[in-house]
């Protein structure tokens, strides 16, 4: 069942978290996101193929599928954007992805099937309008990707952050958001690792600090694991401002050839 982040009656905008459920428990948990503005759709991080068809089902009790408009993938992982040729195929959709992987995820496709279909967003982002709303691919290069797109719903004021803020729990966990700092501290032991290894440099993820506290943030939903809301938010900026990853905790020790004998 869709969690609904936001609806005003003319602008929705909904979660779906558990489409993956027993499809493979080898599988990372991933959300999908619907934003609806006035008869017109867009899917951001629409998954592979383990959830496709699920998410097709979910999708029509909200939308037909021939208004649904975009594609928004935040980079070109399989989690991401994996089933293309099946939406492709199926709908008229356009996808929106970095310009730096718009000729590789041709690769997720049929011959010839993405020709026309793909806009690569330059480095500095764009703006894209969807009838009642405009949503801004916003910069988050090498977080983790090296072309790399957040989504901003100007209407709702959701920052849909895909890895940032990404937490690492089951399905059924995700009902409610992180709303305070004790929360969002309670909940670091599952946020923790994945940052570290996944985001490059401690150096980009300040860039990106200081870029969403100029914005106005209502909700911070990532890709994978529970949003936040409220205190949680500036919370999570603090902790990430100041984490050392990626790069930033390798060594020489990490680049070592290590020769094993045969027995």
């Amino acid at each position: 069942m869709a969690i609904e982040l936001f609806n005003d009656g003319k602008h929705i905008c909904l979660m779906f978290n558990d489409l993956g459920k027993g499809a493979s428990d080898e599988a990372v948990q991933a959300n999908q996101f619907l934003i609806v503005s006035d008869g017109e759709g867009a899917l951001i991080d629409p998954s592979g193929n383990l959830t496709y068809n699920s998410l097709v089902l979910e999708l029509q009790k909200h939308i037909p599928k021939k208004q649904l408009k975009y594609l928004f993938a935040s980079h070109q992982d399989p989690d991401i954007i994996g089933a293309l040729d099946k939406w492709l195929f199926s709908t008229e959709c356009q996808l929106y992805v970095s310009a730096l992987w718009s000729r590789f995820v041709p690769h997720f496709c049929n011959l010839n099937r993405a020709d026309g279909r793909i806009t690569g967003i330059p480095d500095e982002g764009m703006a894209i309008h969807l009838r009642d709303t405009t949503v801004y691919a916003v910069p988050a290069h090498f977080l983790h990707a090296e072309g790399n797109f957040q989504f901003y719903d100007s209407k709702s004021k959701i920052l849909f952050s895909g890895d940032m803020g990404a937490s690492m729990v089951d399905a059924h966990e995700i009902k409610e958001p992180i709303k305070t700092k004790d929360e969002f501290y309670a909940q670091l032991h599952s946020m923790s690792g994945f940052h570290k290894r996944y985001m490059v440099s401690n150096k980009v993820c300040r860039f990106w600090v200081n870029m969403v506290r100029q914005m106005e943030v209502q909700m911070l939903v990532p890709q994978h694991g529970r949003y936040l809301v409220g205190e949680a938010i500036p919370a999570f900026l603090d902790w990430i401002e100041n984490l050392q990853c990626g790069v930033d905790l390798f060594t020489q020790e990490h680049y070592r050839f290590r020769l094993q004998s045969r027995t």
